[in-house]
């Protein structure tokens, strides 16, 4: 059978190997071709209209990149163009669309499903702004995915969220239970992880995602003025890395932080974050957090919001400790666990047990089911 995935992810066409690389290293063995039109590659000068290289990374021979030549402008057309001709060419079976604002993605599909008839599935892995905005703009695309969603929804044959928290959201929202399905994205190596060994420990916090206004990493630097003697390790980069630097700077705490920047594996990344004694991830809206599942299953302690899969599969107290993400709040629950060595290694085996259920092999076969039966009209 073959899929056609229409994305939001460039990051194997930037030379990343990320989630979505590791996530086809198992699609792969599910499909006989795999066609993904995505954004124009950042920093990236216009491409022709033929199949995407993919530089020095190693993408599957059955997986096909197409991306944009234009900007976001003009990604809607890009897509019912370049969809309907691949159809045309290819003859997929099934089309899956990953949506959010600003609903370019489903904008398009919704053309090449009527004017091919091709079944597909909405995928909503993150509803912006969703329980808390932090800011005007996810306030908008709150708003607007309030508006959006329920409508696309309708033309979809079924409905992929990866937490039962936003299944339960979008059912508020008019979306019918019977098209939702509940399939978690946040898949773990089992094998990668098992291979990790904890080395000595730097830092008393690490933090790891993509610095955006959501994240709520200020709240975490702004935990350090209770925390007079931690030090605190960021992995990652994004637009508010150099606010999160200046406020270092002005709190005088420049040698208890570490801007480590973005890493180039998964491996670099648990490696960075094993070195320290908790991990944080105060996010104000989220769909994961899949590096919070992953310092979970390497071990970790995590201190974690009520958002994403975080309800889930944290149990306050025996294999995690949730936090309300205020700067003091955050302070007070790492200083449990830093003033506790036992506690944290209670904590840190119950964690790990979250690997089996989150693991990739198994859970990538249920997703490329789950759109098989799209497909054969189950």
């Amino acid at each position: 059978m073959k899929l056609l995935m229409i994305s939001g992810d460039r990051s194997i066409l930037s030379g990343q190997k990320g989630a979505f690389w590791y996530t086809l290293q198992e699609m792969k063995k599910h499909w006989d071709r795999i066609d993904i039109i995505c954004p124009k590659v950042k920093g990236k000068g216009k491409r022709g209209k033929g199949e995407s290289s993919h530089g020095k990374m190693e993408v599957p021979s059955n997986v096909f990149f197409h991306p944009c030549p234009w900007g976001l402008w003009g990604q809607s057309f890009w897509i019912q163009e370049r969809g309907r001709k691949l159809i045309a060419a290819h003859h997929h079976d099934v089309m899956t669309v990953h949506e959010y604002p600003p609903f370019y993605n489903g904008r398009g599909a919704l053309k090449v499903h009527k004017k091919t008839g091709i079944p597909f599935a909405l995928e909503i892995h993150h509803i912006v702004g969703w329980p808390v905005a932090s800011g005007v703009r996810e306030k908008i695309g709150h708003t607007l995915s309030w508006w959006m969603l329920p409508r696309e929804a309708q033309h979809a044959v079924r409905v992929r969220t990866v937490s039962a928290a936003v299944e339960q959201e979008l059912k508020e929202w008019g979306i019918p239970s019977e098209k939702l399905s509940v399939i978690p994205s946040f898949y773990l190596d089992h094998d990668l992880i098992g291979k990790t060994v904890s080395p000595p420990k730097s830092y008393d916090i690490a933090f790891c995602a993509r610095l955006v206004e959501n994240k709520n990493l200020l709240s975490v630097i702004e935990a350090l003025r209770y925390l007079p003697d931690a030090r605190l390790l960021v992995i990652g980069d994004g637009p508010i890395r150099a606010e999160a630097e200046k406020r270092v700077r002005s709190m005088g705490i420049h040698n208890r932080v570490n801007f480590l920047g973005w890493l180039p594996t998964l491996e670099a990344v648990l490696e960075a974050v094993l070195t320290a004694r908790t991990f944080v991830m105060p996010s104000s809206s989220e769909g994961g957090p899949r590096s919070a599942l992953e310092a979970m299953a390497c071990g970790m302690p995590v201190i974690a919001t009520r958002v994403g899969v975080m309800p889930e599969v944290i149990e306050d107290g025996e294999n995690g400790l949730f936090t309300d993400g205020s700067s003091k709040d955050i302070a007070e629950k790492v200083g449990i666990l830093l003033r506790d060595e036992k506690k944290r290694e209670h904590m840190g085996r119950a964690a790990r047990k979250i690997l089996d259920r989150f693991e990739r092999g198994k859970l990538v076969e249920k997703y490329a089911e789950f759109l098989k039966g799209i497909a054969k009209g189950r």
